[in-house]
């Protein structure tokens, strides 16, 4: 007999699935710095950053909430770091500077909606689908996606901040199925990331797309990921709805 799955929640990655900055960090944050007196190059700024970043995630996962440390400050210190790695001399001295971007990358001005993005929004809820955001983002994000105009598509935002764990954490897709009410087997999800998106949500039992970039994915995910999960652009995601939802044939 035929039996047809019906999707009834869509949860999503937020950055770099949704929208993106405006500008490269590197960029951002050579500007402000500029601004303040200081010349530093972009590029430097920018491998900077990554370093810093990732020591910063390393050993403060989750903005450091269960260290006793606050998102501002755990970004703060990102600042001061990357700033330290590019050769700054005194780089408590850029706290100004930290503090300016803090300020910056939470006003929706530093972001932009990707292309497709608001049009695919449309589309799902046309369908009746339930949208929500799950996103290893902080407080901050409500006031951006409002301040783009995409804040009314969804039922619902969890953030990794306010739940306590980030993607792939199993809980937060768990939280977000129980307060929409939806079986796993009924949702899925639609993120940029292998390993906290697509990854995440199928080791609760959802239905997940990964969106890639332009750049080409790693051999070992391309071999991982079927072809009709893949999203080359966010105009796929409703014809790659169909297809999973089309009836298939049960003995």
């Amino acid at each position: 007999m035929a039996h047809r799955l019906q999707m009834r929640l869509l949860t999503w990655d937020v950055k770099d699935t949704l929208i993106k900055l405006r500008r490269p960090v590197g960029e951002e944050y050579a500007s402000k710095a500029r601004a303040h007196g200081l010349e530093v190059e972009a590029t430097a700024v920018e491998q900077a950053f990554r370093q810093a970043y990732k020591a910063q995630s390393h050993s403060f996962p989750n903005y450091g909430l269960s260290r006793g440390l606050t998102s501002r400050q755990w970004w703060v210190d990102v600042v001061l770091h990357t700033f330290h790695l590019a050769g700054v001399p005194d780089a408590q001295a850029m706290t100004p500077v930290a503090d300016q971007l803090y300020e910056d990358f939470s006003s929706p001005f530093t972001w932009q909606v990707l292309e497709g993005a608001e049009t695919t929004l449309k589309g799902c809820r046309k369908r009746g689908l339930r949208l929500a955001v799950v996103s290893n983002f902080d407080r901050r994000l409500e006031d951006i996606l409002t301040g783009l105009g995409l804040r009314e598509h969804f039922d619902f935002l969890l953030t990794s901040e306010a739940v306590g764990c980030p993607k792939p954490d199993p809980r937060i897709f768990r939280e977000a199925l129980q307060l929409a009410c939806v079986e796993p087997a009924s949702a899925a999800h639609v993120g940029d990331s292998y390993l906290c998106d697509y990854q995440g949500a199928r080791a609760v039992g959802m239905h997940s797309f990964l969106v890639v970039g332009p750049e080409p994915l790693d051999s070992s995910v391309r071999d991982s990921v079927p072809k009709e999960h893949i999203l080359p652009s966010l105009s796929h995601l409703l014809p790659a709805l169909d297809l999973l939802e089309a009836p298939s044939r049960m003995s």
